[in-house]
């Protein structure tokens, strides 16, 4: 599994744990003794000695009636305890739009190796076509070096993209723990749209402040601050404890020429323990002080976690806005270069433009495909971040995205592409 996951997993294991400790602070204690003892003695001057043995056992119980301290960790470790539950749905959300970046990525470099493929056959053609034209006198020698120096470059933006799409691939693998084939991308008729419910910035960051679970979670532990400083506190107050035990005991022994021994002996005993602390070397009052710098460093981290999440959720969902107007333009630029080139290339073969007219549209159409590719993939990650921000990043969300993406991806690449 994901080490960030497991790890959080893991942390929340360890708070569940620590909240049956506190628990158990208040809870009876019940323990049992028994003592064996033989004792020889001997007196200077007279023969002989004399031995003594004795026994004891019994049980004793003590259940705290009144303890400040011990109330208030209870309620600090319950608290804690529920921190680590939306800790650990962060980390899930986390885990998920980690996943779908890692995801994107590979569809995006699927995409910019198909382009450069592309790229490098159009060069190809370019190049063997100014070659052609200047055998037979139809073409100056700086023709072929334009193409020339086109399609070497070309040749190398697909080497480039062969080996991102490579390392792409090897990052999700290493995030699934398996290797991944047969990935889905979006088709070419996509056309991105405003997910519902997603239209009021404000209701956005609003529902942000009260249902992500990371700024959740950092609210109980203010809370937890709290109940901390409060147990400090309670190191001034007295404690009352009843305790009680039940205990039997026997002697024996045996001097010189005799021996004896005594009836058992039944002790029961009950009673109450009242603790009032006077003086404690400055100690409580340290401890207190300590927890309220604790508590105000919890209380700050909160306050700059609410920040961060409002500017965060705008700025997903800005993205997530901008990301609709700014796939359909990538769109439209990506048909315009296509155009000119198509129109450079009829233009070169009627004498009406030059090879470095049609290597600079070339150009142009290779990274307008790069763009569209990009903004795509980042309108669904923005999506995926704007939903996360939120507290609203679930199953079918997911599967809202998941149901988007409808093609094979690999099939756009050249065969042996994946060698």
């Amino acid at each position: 599994g994901d080490p960030q996951l497991a790890s959080a997993e893991s942390n929340r294991l360890y708070t569940k744990e620590g909240q049956v400790q506190a628990r158990a602070n208040l809870l009876p204690s019940l323990n049992g003794q028994a003592t064996l003892n033989r004792a020889r003695t001997s007196q200077d001057g007279v023969s002989g000695s004399s031995t003594t043995t004795s026994r004891k056992y019994g049980i004793s119980g003590e259940q705290t009636l009144f303890n400040w301290t011990q109330f208030a960790n209870l309620r600090a470790q319950r608290e804690i305890s529920k921190a680590a539950d939306f800790d650990l749905e962060s980390a899930n959300d986390d885990l998920i739009v980690r996943t779908a970046t890692t995801y994107f990525n590979v569809l995006v470099a699927i995409e910019s190796l198909s382009a450069a493929q592309t790229n490098e056959a159009a060069a190809k053609k370019q190049f063997d076509y100014a070659d052609k034209r200047l055998e037979v006198g139809l073409a100056p020698i700086t023709d072929v070096h334009e193409a020339r120096a086109q399609y070497d470059q070309a040749r190398a933006n697909t080497i480039l993209a062969r080996n991102t799409l490579a390392d792409a691939y090897q990052a999700l693998t290493e995030l699934t723990g398996q290797p991944v084939q047969g990935l889905r991308s979006l088709p070419e008729d996509f056309r991105p749209e405003l997910p519902a419910n997603r239209g009021d910035v404000d209701r956005l960051v609003a529902d942000a402040i009260t249902q992500n679970p990371a700024l959740k979670a950092q609210e109980l532990k203010v809370n937890a601050a709290e109940s901390s400083v409060s147990a400090a506190r309670g190191g001034h107050y007295p404690t009352l404890s009843l305790g009680g035990s039940w205990g039997k005991s026997a002697s024996w022994g045996d001097s010189v020429g005799a021996s004896s021994s005594g009836p058992d002996t039944t002790t029961n005993s009950i009673g109450l323990t009242l603790n009032v602390p006077f003086f404690a070397g400055g100690a409580t009052q340290s401890y207190v002080r300590q927890a309220l710098a604790q508590r105000d460093m919890a209380q700050d981290g909160y306050e700059q976690q609410k920040r961060a999440l409002d500017r965060n959720t705008r700025n997903a969902y800005q993205a997530v806005v901008a990301g609709i107007s700014e796939v359909e333009a990538r769109r439209l630029a990506v048909v315009s270069a296509q155009s000119a080139y198509d129109a450079s290339q009829v233009g070169l073969e009627v004498g009406t433009r030059t090879v470095l007219d049609v290597v600079q549209n070339q150009r142009t159409l290779f990274q307008a495909k790069l763009d569209y590719a990009q903004a795509r993939y980042n309108f669904l990650l923005s999506r995926l971040q704007l939903s996360q921000a939120i507290g609203g990043l679930d199953v079918a969300e997911v599967q809202d995205v998941n149901r988007l993406l409808t093609q094979y991806a690999e099939a756009q690449l050249a065969p042996g592409s994946m060698q």
